[in-house]
């Protein structure tokens, strides 16, 4: 007995792909350099939001002793801690300590619980998605 799928001869309407969402700014992708040290095999992305808010936020030259290198760090480093713990789960939860400046001008610390996805990509290779709880 052979089993197909009910759609496995209908015409794909519209995809859109990771490399469509990196393109549009969607998805940013980390530096294969810093995941590599960092101890990670595959390519790892964070949200917009995540890159917007959190590693990359408008007010990081006013924050004393932050980098955008610094912070994706921490970000990689808590993950790769969290992913070795997680016992090969291909979603994950985990906090990371952001230094962030409120409307006031004071800096507090965030701490910041994300969510990381590993699937397929635009290939069928394994990637991971670093994102807020709340996002897909």
């Amino acid at each position: 007995m052979t089993l197909t799928s009910l759609f496995s001869n209908d015409e794909i309407i519209f995809a859109y792909t990771r490399a469509d969402a990196i393109s549009d700014g969607v998805l940013v992708e980390l530096s294969d350099q810093m995941v590599s040290e960092a101890g990670i095999k595959v390519k790892v992305s964070v949200t917009r939001t995540i890159w917007d808010d959190y590693l990359m936020p408008s007010y990081l030259d006013e924050l004393p002793g932050q980098s955008l290198e610094g912070r994706t760090w921490d970000l990689l480093w808590m993950f790769g801690c969290a992913a070795r713990r997680s016992r090969h789960a291909s979603t994950i939860q985990f906090r990371v300590l952001f230094a962030i400046m409120k409307e006031s001008g004071s800096i507090v610390t965030d701490d910041v619980l994300l969510k990381a996805v590993c699937g397929p990509g635009d290939e069928g290779e394994p990637v991971i998605t670093i994102m807020l709880p709340w996002e897909d």
